[in-house]
């Protein structure tokens, strides 16, 4: 290794910082206390609250999980019913899957990232409050319907037609339906916050190639959040859309295919599997290097094959449907694919390999974790290149060779980091960590207990036990297998239960400096508090505790970058994308209970909706859109006499703030408009689909209106575009006068006036989304768009009023920029929607 000497000359603050500095500094970043704890917004109480409350879950789905196998332990058991039983594995799944499996992803991300990438906290603390809250909120009162027969029980992927209303007519799926919206919701918010967070707050001279290998992959998984979960979100609603109206947009007697609602949901289940794996990928390379003293061979290949995972994911999601008919063709490309996918996964194992190989190996706990992480990934890994041979899958799909893979791939390849993290970042939060030798009985029982559990599964699965069954009959062969697996999940069971005792007592013992037992080369070890360390760190190696000689010791006495606050306010650092160079200070929020509010509104409403309560459940979302509404009313708000620019050490004076493309917000809002438009191209999708699978198009009965009434729509949104434009310009030179409020009403008029004829011009022509589903996929299309007419209307009136208050202007322009971003969009969606159907007709002629 390399390092680099330090010269106290060079340093941004070479000089001993002032008594007061340091106070003023912590008055900035003060928690709140008491009754008002739950406002606080800070990355490290948020990060706290979210793993705890996703390893929360993780219990919950495990004692739902033991459940299962002391049904399944012996032939004909009456432990639980048929229907109960279906309850349970749903459960199960869905939480695994969607409480704890991509949260924990995010809950340690959240947690850790900031103070890896030496910033002072995430760039938008209170979308990650939101984030946490409406997970919170939403996933225990989603959990409570085990407790009261009401737990969907259509399987975790909610097939169609079995999930229909015609063979599911009580509310249990639709409590997946739309429990299920609001937590996606939640892992996009807090996707859109980590990547702003990497690309833009990392420590000045963190380059690219200098970021850790962990934010590496939390940056590609907030990329795939981004891109795969639109499309679940598109698939619930238009499953919930078909059991609330009638809209037959799966039922095949009326021109609808439930084979469409797998596209959507695998679109996003496949890549959700790399989703969990890779961030633990990621904390594996990045403990590794410190468990044996040796920097991580291979980084950068390691780095590439991420990007690789990341992207040929997107081409698996018909991994699942190989026996659903499709075409051969298809098969053969996604099978090609399912193997390929395990050539940048064999690179991200060798390197770690040959790290272990090269290194001084402490055989303590969160390396006997990774080493067992390995050993089961790489099994899970060759019964995943199995199932992609066309042949074998159709032979084993279904079976509980595929439940053991599954487990194989996700626990092995997931749980397994998680626990190893547990043991390697226990001490950043309050100086301890967990037992050394509780941590050994804790390994020897979950890694022999969960082989134990899921290796007789492929047996069980070879034998030709199905899933999803609640008993079997004595004399079929599968008696053995079943009772080792149930034995093994009690033995598993017991590990995780022993790490819960220790990671509480843990956690109970006062508070004292972390210090780091590790001696580890990343920046999270150097000393923190609230406002996590006293100055922002210069980077300028791979490896800066190694590298770096004094570096920590240099940034606690607050030697290099912003040591207080300039404006007496919670500020970090802006950097650029690629080199980390200084661009500019932000001004973060502070303690808040609208993003609380805005949470339980949220979750609220969509589970009153479950339950017919149309009324109250209108109220909470009138209440998430106010809390919304209030506290982006709160941003982009500077106090008086905040300057212009700020000194932070040797460097020229740094712009307070930043407008479009060099803002956080504004690239924050483009990645929510690639969200928005990921979900109407899952709706498009839907209209195409059904629209290919008609002899004519528009079906017998059906028709759209004149091509030249559309044509007007596209320029009416054109228009309503082109005016929001000028009632903004001139904004970087004046703050926006009164008279600026005539365009922007002229603006809205405008769009209220082209989605109001998009709407009536297709009603007219008799269209009737209950008669087939090429219907409903143009109603679901035109629904999307009057739901964008209100946020239309609701971001118009919020910029009008700041216009009139006169909170518009050159250092103020955040809300406009944003809005015109979300208005432009919702006008290009409208021409989409417009011309669509009528590009489809053209097309199918």
């Amino acid at each position: 290794m390399t390092t680099a000497t330090a010269d106290p000359a060079t340093l941004p603050n070479p000089l001993p910082r002032p008594a007061g500095e340091l106070a003023e500094l912590e008055r900035a970043w003060e928690m709140p206390g008491g009754w008002r704890r739950p406002s606080a917004v800070n990355n490290t109480y948020i990060g706290k609250l979210y793993i705890g409350t996703a390893l929360l879950f993780l219990l919950l789905a495990g004692a739902l999980a033991l459940l299962m196998r002391a049904q399944l332990a012996v032939p004909g058991a009456t432990l639980v019913s048929a229907g109960t039983y279906n309850q349970l594995f749903t459960m199960h799944g869905t939480v695994m899957m969607f409480l704890f499996a991509v949260p924990i992803v995010e809950a340690v991300a959240v947690y850790l990232l900031p103070n890896m990438l030496g910033a002072r906290d995430l760039p938008f603390p209170r979308l990650s409050a939101y984030a946490f809250w409406a997970y919170a909120f939403g996933g225990l009162a989603f959990f409570c319907t085990v407790f009261v027969g009401l737990a969907p029980d259509g399987g975790w992927f909610m097939y169609p037609p079995l999930t229909s209303r015609v063979y599911s007519p009580g509310l249990n799926a639709d409590f997946w339906l739309l429990g299920i919206g609001f937590i996606e919701i939640s892992a996009i918010a807090g996707a859109i916050e980590l990547i702003i967070g990497i690309l833009m707050t990392r420590a000045p001279g963190m380059t690219l190639s200098r970021m850790p290998v962990y934010a590496w992959s939390m940056l590609i998984v907030g990329f795939m959040i981004v891109f795969a979960f639109p499309a679940i979100i598109a698939g619930t609603a238009l499953l919930e859309m078909e059991r609330a109206f009638d809209w037959p947009l799966f039922d095949a007697t009326r021109g609808g295919d439930p084979i469409l609602w797998q596209h959507l949901f695998w679109f996003f289940g496949h890549p959700e599997v790399y989703i969990i794996f890779l961030p633990a990928a990621g904390m594996v390379s990045s403990m590794l290097p410190a468990l044996v003293r040796r920097p991580l061979e291979g980084d950068r290949a390691i780095v590439a094959a991420l990007m690789a995972v990341g992207v040929i994911s997107f081409a698996l999601w018909a991994h699942h449907m190989f026996t659903a008919g499709l075409g051969s063709m298809s098969l053969s490309l996604v099978s090609v694919a399912s193997m390929a996918v395990a050539v940048p996964a064999g690179i991200q194992v060798f390197a770690w390999l040959a790290t272990l190989w090269r290194g001084q190996v402490r055989y303590n706990t969160p390396t006997l974790f990774i080493i067992g992480f390995l050993i089961t990934f790489v099994m899970g890994g060759l019964t995943g290149v199995m199932v992609a041979v066309l042949p074998f899958d159709w032979q084993a799909h279904d079976s509980y060779f595929i439940v053991a893979h599954l487990h194989y791939v996700l626990i092995g390849g997931m749980v397994f980091p998680v626990f190893a993290a547990l043991y390697y970042w226990m001490p950043l939060g309050n100086g301890h960590g967990l037992s050394e030798r509780w941590g050994r009985w804790v390994f020897g029982l979950t890694f022999g207990g969960f082989h134990l559990t899921f290796f007789p599964m492929h047996l069980a699965g070879l034998l030709g036990m199905p899933r999803r069954v609640y008993t079997y009959d004595a004399g079929l062969g599968w008696e053995i297998p079943n009772l080792l697996s149930s034995v093994g999940a009690a033995v598993l069971g017991a590990g995780v239960l022993l790490l819960t005792i220790d990671v509480i007592r843990t956690v109970r013992r006062p508070s004292k400096p972390h210090g780091d037992p590790w001696q580890a080369p990343s920046l999270e070890w150097i000393p923190s508090e609230n406002y996590a360390t006293r100055s922002i760190a210069q980077v300028s190696t791979r490896w800066p505790l190694w590298q770096q000689p004094g570096l920590s010791e240099q940034v606690v006495a607050g030697q290099h970058w912003l040591p207080g606050t300039v404006t007496g306010l919670r500020e970090t650092l802006v950097t650029g994308a690629r080199h980390a160079d200084l661009r500019c200070l932000i001004v973060l929020p502070g303690p808040s209970w609208w993003p609380v509010l805005g949470a339980l509104g949220t979750a609220a409403f969509f589970l009153l909706l479950t339950v017919k309560w149309v009324v109250t459940a209108f109220a909470f979302g009138v209440l998430a859109v106010v809390s919304v509404v209030a506290w982006l009313w709160q941003s982009d708000r500077l106090p008086e006499g905040t300057p212009t620019h700020v000194t932070v050490g040797r460097a020229p004076p740094l712009p307070v703030g930043a407008t479009l493309w060099r803002s956080h917000s504004w690239w924050a809002t483009i990645i929510l408009l690639v969200v928005d438009f990921t979900v109407l191209a899952s709706m498009a999708f839907a209209h195409i689909h059904l629209s290919m699978r008609l002899e004519t198009c528009p079906p017998p009965g059906a028709a759209l209106p004149p091509l030249e009434t559309m044509l007007l729509v596209v320029g009416g949104f054109a228009v309503s575009a082109a005016l929001y434009g000028a009632a903004g310009r001139g904004i970087g030179r004046s703050v926006l006068s009164r008279w600026r409020l005539a365009p922007l009403a002229l603006a809205t008029a405008t769009g209220v006036a082209a989605t109001w004829l998009l709407i009536t011009g297709m009603l007219a022509t008799g269209l009737s989304p209950t008669t087939t589903g090429w219907a409903a996929s143009i109603a679901v299309l035109l629904s999307y768009q009057g739901f964008h007419l209100v946020i239309m209307l609701v971001m118009g009136l919020f910029v009008a009023c700041r216009i009139g208050r006169g909170w518009t202007g050159p250092r103020q322009r955040a809300s406009y920029d944003n809005t015109g971003l979300m208005w432009w969009g919702s006008c290009v969606q409208g021409v989409v929607v417009a011309l669509l159907p009528h590009a489809m007709v053209w097309a199918m002629s």
